[in-house]
């Protein structure tokens, strides 16, 4: 704030909004210790998404401006993200998870993907990974 850094300081409030409203329901729910590590990496995953999804639209409306502001807000958003795995990475584990389930037709995709999202919260892209493991099991 002191540095006059509008935009962080903007993006950080909207990410503590939203993580106070995941607690609050998530006490509402009966869980009175809150929202856990994974439940925080998928909000700010979901942010990052939404702003993504935001920039094709502005874009797509000429309204460059807009989608600068969001790509700004990515960038601070990813910040809090722990490091992404590359495509080698991301190959490499989806083998390992195929092996470890047992999988060989796309009705395990659901398994796979559960299991993926237990080892690797917050580091993939689990869209892009869907096709690669759909491509793997037809």
């Amino acid at each position: 704030m002191k540095a006059k850094r509008d935009r962080e300081v903007q993006t950080i409030r909207l990410i503590l909004a939203a993580l106070k409203d995941r607690d609050i329901a998530a006490r509402g729910d009966g869980n009175a210790e809150g929202i856990g590590e994974d439940a925080i990496l998928s909000l700010l995953q979901s942010m990052v998404k939404q702003r993504r999804e935001s920039i094709a639209l502005y874009e797509k409306g000429g309204r460059l401006e807009l989608a600068q502001q969001e790509a700004e807000e990515i960038e601070i958003i990813e910040n809090f993200l722990p490091k992404q795995m590359d495509e080698g990475e991301v190959e490499a584990a989806i083998a390992e998870v195929l092996e470890e389930t047992g999988a060989q037709t796309i009705k395990d995709m659901g398994k796979v993907m559960a299991a993926l999202r237990e080892k690797y919260a917050g580091r993939m892209d689990f869209g892009k990974a869907s096709g690669k493991i759909k491509a793997k099991l037809c």
